[in-house]
């Protein structure tokens, strides 16, 4: 069941299904990348995982997870940055009780899911990740992917070379023109943070298609 689909509520009315979030960023086919962003008392419509997914929190607000079977409520107290890895879920939404501004990254694994394609990432040669002097720090790891975080100091610019597994890059500092990227296995990516102040960013690594990502 995709966004627009109608399902039944257990009272019996009929729910259309919204889209997991409001805009994708990046899509291939390993992965698809959404941006969720619910302003106070702001909702994500009733919707549905079809794939295992990662998200990531670039703006906190307490929020309340609702589940369409009448499950009782989850509720959210996220930290920036912060990782959550969840498999495929029933319908459910998202509602932000608090008062500031919420807004995440979710990360699909198509390769995971309905759309498992096996199609093959671009012929560049693998390699143990080069770091040019860039400090990674581990801050989620599991049997499918591994996070990890990394900081710039102002003005500084390093360039990075990913493992044997894809890594989607991802923001957290200044979302809008940090951007997402996808890197392939030996993909390079340059981080770099302005004279105005450090900038954050997570690799979310790939491991279940092998290797270590190293």
């Amino acid at each position: 069941m995709s966004a627009g689909s109608i399902v039944s509520a257990p009272d019996g009315q009929p729910v259309v299904l919204g889209e997991i979030g409001q805009r994708v960023l990046l899509v291939n086919p390993r992965v698809r990348v959404w941006e969720v962003q619910l302003p106070p008392g702001g909702s994500q419509p009733w919707h549905l995982h079809h794939n295992p997914y990662v998200v990531l929190n670039l703006e906190t607000s307490p929020c309340r997870m609702d589940w369409l079977d009448g499950s009782p409520a989850r509720f959210l107290s996220e930290q920036v940055g912060g990782v959550v890895h969840r498999p495929v879920s029933p319908v459910h939404m998202l509602t932000n009780y608090g008062e500031a501004n919420y807004r995440n990254r979710i990360v699909e694994l198509l390769d995971l899911g309905e759309e498992a394609s096996g199609v093959p990432d671009p012929a560049l040669p693998a390699a143990r990740a080069a770091t040019d002097g860039l400090a990674l720090t581990e801050v989620f790891a599991d049997d499918e992917v591994r996070v990890r975080g990394v900081e710039v100091e102002p003005g500084a610019r390093h360039r990075w070379q990913a493992g044997d597994v894809p890594v989607v890059v991802i923001g957290l500092s200044h979302p809008d023109t940090d951007g997402v990227h996808y890197l392939a296995p030996g993909g390079q990516h340059e981080f770099a943070a302005d004279a105005t102040g450090p900038h954050s960013f997570r690799l979310v690594e790939l491991t279940y298609l092998g290797g270590d990502g190293r």
